[in-house]
C-alpha cells in the first residue's frame, strides 16, 4: 500500500495530522476571492430568477421556442447537466469498486458535483412547461380526471431515472461524508457549527462496529450506483431514439450519450479541481498523477465520442435515407454549421492534444481543454435537438431557432446555481475525504530525535517468534 501511496500523493504528506489541518483550513472563514466568486454566482442566479419571472408573466413565447422547434435551450441544458453528473458516480463508485488508489483526493468533489448538477438539471423541465406551479404533472400521479399518466412515454421514464439517480447519489454522498463530518465536529470551535456537525454526524464515534457497517453500506451503495451511470443517460437518450425525427431515430444514442456524459463530467471535474487546488493549496493531494489519470480518461471518452460522430455521419450517408442525410448535411454545411463544427472541434479534435505528455503535465492546458470540452458538450446537445426539429420532413415547415435574452439569462443562471451550491459546499462541508486519504497514507512518522530521552526497548525480544505487524495502520481494508 505504501508503494502505491508514494506514487499518488506528494512525498511530503507523511502524517495524518496534515490531512486534518488541510481539511479544516478549507472550512475557515473565506477570503475576498471566495466571496467575489460567490457574489458572482448569486448574481447569475438573480438574473435567472428575473428571466423566469418575465417568462411566467408574459408567457413561454418570450423564449425562442416555436413550431416545429418546441425544444430549445431548456431541454438542451437539461440533458447537459444530467450528463455532467455522471463522472461523479464513475469516479466515486466504479473506481471505488476497482480500488483505484488515485480517487481518494478527487471523488468528494465529483460526488458533490453529481448532486448539484442533477439539482440544476431538475430545474429545466419545470421551467420548460411554462407554468411551474403545474410541475406535479411530471410526476406519475393520477390527474384531476383520474386518468393515469402514459407510462410508455419516455418523458415519464426521465422522471423515474433522474429521481432515482438523485436519490442514490445524495445518499451515497451523505454516507461518505459522515466520518469526515464527525472529524469536523471534533475540531469545530464555533458553537453553532459544532451543533450542526453533531446533528449531521448522527452520533458517529468511530467504533469498530460503526466502521464495519459503514464500509458495508458504502460498498452496497457503490454497487447500486454503478448501473445508474449506464441506465440514466440511456433513458434520457431514448427520449430522442424512440421518435421518428431525422437525426434522432438511431440505436447508437444510448452508448453515445453515456460516453458523452462521462466526457463532460470528467471535464467538469478538471475545471473544478484546478482552481480549487490552487485556492486552497491542495498541491500535495492533487498531484500530477491525479491530473494524468483524469486526462487519460478524458482522452478515452473523447475518442469514443469522436467515433460515434463518425458513425453517425457514415450511417446517415450509407443508409440512403434522404431526410436523415439532409439533417446531417445541415449540421456541417447548412444553417447550423457553426454549432456542428464547434461540437466536433471541441469534443473530438482539441482533446487529442492530451496525447502529448507536456499537455497532460500542464494544469493550465488541461483546464483550458476542459473548458472547451464543456462548451462543446453543450453544443453537442444543441446540435442533436435543434437542427433535427428545425429541418425535419416538410420543407414548408422549416424554421430556424433563435435564442432570446430570456433563455440566455436562464442558461447563465444555471451555471450560477451550480457554482453557488458548490462554493457553499466547500465552505461548510469537508472537501477532502479525510478517512479514505488516511487509509492509503503511510503510518504517522516519528521525528528522528523524538523520544531519545526514553529508555530503549528491544521490540524483537518482546515479540519473540511472532510475525511483526505490517507497516501501516488498520484502515478500512483491514476492517473489511
Amino acid at each position: 500500500m505504501a508503494t502505491v501511496t508514494r506514487s499518488v500523493f506528494h512525498p511530503e504528506v507523511t502524517g495524518y495530522e496534515e490531512v486534518n489541518i488541510t481539511s479544516n483550513r478549507m472550512l475557515t472563514p473565506p477570503g475576498k476571492g471566495y466571496l467575489a466568486l460567490l457574489a458572482m454566482s448569486v448574481t447569475l442566479v438573480g438574473m435567472m430568477v428575473i428571466a423566469e419571472l418575465h417568462n411566467i408573466w408574459y408567457g413561454l413565447g418570450m423564449s425562442g421556442l416555436t413550431n416545429p422547434v418546441g425544444w430549445g435551450v431548456y431541454i438542451t441544458t437539461f440533458v447537459f447537466w444530467v450528463g455532467i453528473g455522471h463522472a461523479g458516480t464513475l469516479i466515486s463508485a466504479i473506481l471505488y469498486l476497482f480500488r483505484a488508489a488515485w480517487r481518494q483526493s478527487v471523488y468528494r468533489f465529483a460526488e458533490a458535483m453529481t448532486v448539484f448538477a442533477v439539482l440544476t438539471a431538475a430545474l429545466f423541465p419545470i421551467i420548460h412547461i411554462g407554468r411551474p406551479w403545474f410541475f406535479y404533472w411530471l410526476l406519475p400521479l393520477p390527474s384531476q380526471r383520474q386518468l393515469w399518466p402514459n407510462f410508455r412515454s419516455p418523458l415519464l421514464w426521465d422522471v423515474f431515472a433522474v429521481t432515482t439517480y438523485l436519490t442514490v447519489s445524495s445518499v451515497f454522498f451523505f454516507i461518505g461524508l459522515i466520518p469526515d463530518i464527525a472529524a469536523a465536529r471534533d475540531s469545530a470551535t464555533n458553537p453553532t457549527r459544532k451543533k450542526v456537525y453533531t446533528l449531521l454526524a448522527m452520533g458517529w464515534r468511530g467504533t469498530d462496529r460503526e466502521w464495519r457497517h459503514f464500509t458495508r453500506a458504502y460498498l452496497f451503495l457503490a454497487a447500486l450506483a454503478t448501473p445508474l451511470v449506464l441506465s440514466v443517460h440511456s433513458v434520457v437518450s431514448w427520449d430522442f431514439a424512440v421518435s421518428i425525427v431525422p437525426g434522432w431515430h438511431t440505436t447508437i444514442f444510448a452508448p453515445y450519450f453515456v460516453a458523452g456524459a462521462i466526457l463532460s463530467g470528467v471535464a467538469m471535474v478538471i475545471t473544478l479541481m484546478v482552481p480549487v487546488g490552487r485556492i486552497f493549496r491542495l498541491e500535495k493531494f492533487f498531484t500530477p498523477v491525479h491530473y494524468d489519470r483524469l486526462s487519460k480518461l478524458l482522452l478515452l471518452t473523447s475518442c469514443i465520442v469522436g467515433y460515434a460522430y463518425a458513425m453517425e455521419y457514415f450511417m446517415a450517408y450509407y443508409s440512403g435515407e434522404l431526410f436523415e442525410r439532409d439533417v446531417f448535411y445541415d449540421r456541417v454545411t447548412g444553417d447550423y454549421w457553426w454549432a456542428g463544427w464547434s461540437m466536433i472541434t471541441f469534443n473530438a479534435i482539441i482533446p487529442q492534444l492530451i496525447w502529448m505528455k507536456k499537455i497532460r503535465a500542464s494544469q493550465n492546458s488541461l483546464f483550458l481543454i476542459s473548458i472547451f470540452v464543456n462548451i462543446g458538450m453543450w453544443w453537442e446537445r444543441f446540435v442533436i435537438i435543434v437542427p433535427s426539429l428545425a429541418h425535419s420532413y416538410e420543407p414548408w415547415k422549416f424554421m430556424n431557432y433563435h435564442l432570446t435574452w430570456v433563455e440566455a439569462f436562464i442558461l447563465l443562471g444555471s451555471f450560477g446555481w451550480f457554482f453557488m451550491w458548490f462554493l457553499l459546499f466547500l465552505r461548510y462541508l469537508p472537501g477532502l475525504s479525510i478517512a479514505e486519504i488516511k487509509e492509503v497514507l503511510p503510518p504517522p512518522m516519528r521525528h528522528p530525535h523524538a523520544g531519545d530521552h526514553l529508555p530503549q526497548v528491544n521490540h524483537t525480544e518482546e515479540l519473540g517468534n511472532a510475525t511483526p505487524l505490517p507497516t501501516g495502520y488498520m484502515g478500512l481494508e483491514e476492517r473489511r
